[in-house]
């Protein structure tokens, strides 16, 4: 019975240094001067909805008989990134992240836009962006030199801290619905 309550004393005594051991460290020191730094890129976006090799899914769609589905529909993607305008060209990065249809008019495309920005070659290999904005309203098929501003609101690597903006211009829409290639200059400011 003595074991037992040296035992529980043990246990008790414990429990209540837990919380005097138990909290987080934590630390404010003052920033240094910082340098920031303005970078401009220009690459191309290539959404691909059809064929055998898509780079977009449909991952969820509400319930109505819409044809083809857009308002609420949500996509999952994992889109390459060019130097020029044709698919073939060299690869030097993906754009990956999720967007939502907004609009219910079938004539224009709306959507709020997430997407992970990340750089597999060249100076900025290992480095990403992230896009989160929404995608204003336009037609499917817009007008030639149509530019649409999205939000840059972070970085990592070598775009570590970024906010800017991307300015986007559809350079082509295939005959099949959803099919997208976008010319993107992205402008940001970062540590």
């Amino acid at each position: 019975m003595e074991k037992q309550m040296i035992f529980a004393w043990a246990m008790i005594f414990c429990l209540a240094m837990a919380p005097v051991y138990g909290q987080y460290y934590s630390r404010t020191v003052k920033a240094g001067p910082r340098v920031e730094k303005i970078t401009q890129l220009h690459f191309y976006y290539h959404d691909i909805r059809s064929g055998n090799n898509p780079t977009a899914f449909l991952i969820a769609s509400p319930n109505i008989t819409q044809d083809p589905p857009s308002y609420g529909t949500l996509f999952a993607m994992d889109d390459p990134l060019t130097t020029e305008f044709e698919l073939t060209s060299t690869l030097i990065g993906n754009a990956q992240g999720l967007y939502l249809a907004l609009s219910r008019d079938l004539t224009k495309f709306s959507a709020v836009f997430y997407a992970d920005f990340t750089f597999t070659t060249g100076r900025f290999n290992g480095s990403s962006f992230s896009l989160f904005s929404r995608f204003p309203p336009t037609d499917v098929v817009p007008a030639p030199g149509t530019i649409r501003e999205m939000a840059i609101v972070g970085g990592t690597g070598k775009f570590r801290m970024a906010t800017g903006f991307a300015l986007l211009r559809p350079t082509s829409s295939s005959d099949t619905v959803g099919d997208a290639h976008v010319e993107f200059n992205v402008t940001f400011y970062h540590y």
